[in-house]
């Protein structure tokens, strides 16, 4: 699946980023500024969004069939990018060292959630932006039971894919402070823009 999974991504997710999706990055990266640290990067959606207040991204991805898809992205990108061979719940980078962290549609995929939002509350400057763009357990109880009937196989289908986690409900239960949150698609996604305190 590592090396099939990036390219039946990008075949289903551009006409998707094309439309509303692509909308949606680019609206919340306006917000990235600084030194950035992108958590499962993918094949590099992100990056063609980044503006000039960026500096740097530091993007992380453990599948290594999804980076060499992200070069190409990486190419039509403004900062620096930068590519780590790591996975969010052990991230290679000292303490307070970010002024943005980004993750876009990747706490569904990563085994250990809690530890990766740690992670990030390390490696975040004070005061911090956090800006997230996930896929989330749905309110409505039949839809929420499907999500977890589907998922089992969806993670086989999806390089881990869980389609029923709690992102938001994670989020509020760690140190970053949320400013904004938006629902989207029925309450199947969600956009979260917070902060770390200073």
């Amino acid at each position: 699946m590592g090396s099939i999974f990036p390219i039946i991504y990008d075949y289903f997710m551009k006409p998707v980023e094309k439309s509303k999706m692509g909308e949606i990055r680019k609206d919340l990266l306006k917000e990235a500024r600084g030194n950035v640290l992108e958590i499962g990067a993918g094949t590099g959606l992100n990056f063609p969004h980044y503006h000039d207040r960026v500096s740097s991204v530091d993007a992380v991805e453990p599948n290594t069939a999804m980076v060499n898809y992200a070069f190409e992205n990486g190419k039509q990108a403004k900062p620096i990018i930068r590519f780590h061979d790591a996975v969010a719940e052990r991230l290679p980078f000292k303490e307070h060292r970010f002024e943005t962290v980004v993750g876009t549609l990747v706490f569904c995929t990563i085994p250990e959630p809690k530890r990766a939002v740690k992670e990030i509350e390390r490696v975040a400057k004070p005061g911090a932006k956090v800006i997230l763009f996930e896929h989330v357990k749905m309110e409505q109880e039949w839809m929420a039971f499907t999500q977890k009937a589907v998922t089992p196989l969806w993670k086989r289908l999806c390089d881990g894919c869980h389609l029923d986690r709690e992102t938001l409900k994670l989020v509020k239960e760690s140190k970053i402070k949320i400013d904004c949150v938006e629902d989207y698609f029925g309450g199947l996604f969600v956009t979260i823009i917070g902060h770390l305190p200073e």
